[in-house]
């Protein structure tokens, strides 16, 4: 009761700071957001680029040579690349980078800048591109976040701009890289600032968005074919991952808060294997990250290199739970296989996210959920799939309406909304009874006994 009472006075006050900031210098604040929203989105490309480059060379050599020499061999080595630049250069640059940045923002002694943004870009491409199973996401809000507080610092700006811009930042990373604004600016706002002024939804909001138009002309120019947000001869487009059939009944209700129910439980038991991995690895290796991501890159290579090739891609996978071209048997595989991987993967340190392995193994069990309750009852639910995967990232991070638009963002179907508030809802007040905390906050309390 007390602390929310100090707590007040410091939030008007620095919503005062703010505005006195845009009086007089709204021109600094302008072209900082310019910036901010230009270099995630920048950056957030580069590193999607990055990865498809590496992972089509690994393609291409195992056209070749066999996969037990090649898998295992570049995982080992793209750990101990990428191991050396963190170590050497950026030990701040390590992990997914969503914790760093929420330990930023309450006031804790982190690292940020430019250098950081730029190791954690270049070891994250190295790390996921050469076997890695995480994402583009956590390294996207790091290297967003990044570049906004090296903006506030060069424009000298106040302490509570600083923040609103690094939160900013991060949310911009989410949007460039999701082609998400909405989801980007939820998640700043849930997740990072757990704030709600006007002034900084404002702030907020004009960031995101400017990063979501930055990413879709960078990428019409060049840097990322395979994207589609804006076409030279059209302008901006709707950008959909999938166009699947969407169907909303009212018995999907019932069935999606059951589904939600399941993954709040099974979110949790990915939390704590991947946090009990975490702290097996601190007190195995302590500080020695090249060791630690070299044999993580070893073990994972070698591991799939004994499964089948469907199984090396996450991007590949996703899409074969989408477009539900598997068996209940192969969806659980899927969900074993990438749920130990992405633990491994994530305990190692390597500079990349866990969205987008949630977002898939998620959906993993929504195919296989759905496929057991057609065989069950006869009825189809179109919608289990994308409920699935939001709402094993609201179990996971505990930000339901962040886990509902990332979801979203992926069909850009209006009809999808619903149910996927649903299930996020189910899950994150499942996964809540475990524990308050998100896998993020908890990770801020691991990373700080291991600096002791």
């Amino acid at each position: 009761m007390i602390e929310s009472q100090i707590q007040k006075p410091i939030k008007k006050k620095s919503s005062q700071s703010i505005k006195r900031l845009l009086q007089k210098k709204w021109l600094v604040v302008i072209l900082a957001l310019i910036l901010t929203g230009l270099g995630a989105a920048l950056t957030g490309i580069l590193f999607k680029t990055g990865i498809d480059t590496l992972e089509n060379y690994r393609s291409n050599l195992l056209r070749y040579l066999p996969r037990w020499l090649v898998l295992p061999l570049l995982g080992g080595v793209g750990g101990l690349i990428s191991g050396s630049l963190i170590q050497t250069f950026a030990p701040a640059a390590k992990g997914a980078g969503v914790s760093q940045i929420i330990a930023f923002l309450r006031h804790k002694p982190v690292p940020m800048g430019i250098k950081v943004g730029i190791v954690k870009l270049f070891a994250g491409i190295i790390a996921i591109g050469s076997g890695f199973p995480l994402g583009p996401e956590g390294p996207a809000v790091q290297m967003g976040g990044s570049v906004a507080w090296q903006m506030a610092q060069w424009l000298k700006a106040p302490i509570a701009f600083r923040r609103v811009i690094v939160a900013a930042g991060g949310g911009a990373g989410i949007a460039a890289i999701f082609s998400a604004p909405i989801g980007g600016f939820i998640y700043a706002i849930e997740e990072l600032l757990n704030s709600a002024r006007p002034i900084v939804l404002l702030l907020v909001v004009v960031t995101t968005f400017w990063a979501d138009s930055c990413a879709d002309i960078l990428q019409a120019i060049g840097l990322d074919q395979k994207a589609g947000g804006f076409v030279n001869n059209l302008g901006f487009q709707l950008e959909k991952a999938y166009t699947p059939v969407i169907e909303f009944f009212p018995i999907d209700f019932l069935y999606l808060i059951v589904l939600g129910i399941l993954l709040g439980f099974l979110a949790e038991m990915y939390c704590k294997y991947v946090l009990k991995m975490q702290v097996l690895g601190n007190k195995w290796f302590k500080n020695k990250t090249i060791q630690r991501m070299s044999l993580s890159g070893l073990l994972l290579g070698s591991m799939y290199s004994v499964i089948p090739e469907s199984f090396h891609n996450i991007e590949g996978l996703q899409k074969i739970i989408v477009n539900e071209s598997s068996s209940f048997s192969l969806a659980i595989s899927i969900f074993l296989v990438l749920f130990f991987a992405s633990g491994l993967a994530a305990a190692s340190g390597a500079a990349g996210g866990l969205f987008y392995p949630m977002l898939t193994l998620g959906g993993a069990i929504g195919l296989a959920s759905g496929i057991g309750l057609e065989t069950l009852t006869g009825h189809v639910p179109t919608t289990y799939i994308f409920a699935g995967m939001g709402g094993f990232v609201a179990g996971c991070s505990r930000t339901p309406l962040t886990a509902m638009f990332l979801a979203f963002a992926l069909t850009k179907n209006l009809l999808i909304l619903k149910p996927l508030l649903i299930t996020c809802i189910a899950s994150f007040l499942t996964a809540r009874i475990f524990n308050e905390h998100s896998i993020y906050e908890r990770q801020i309390t691991i990373e700080a006994n291991e600096s002791i």
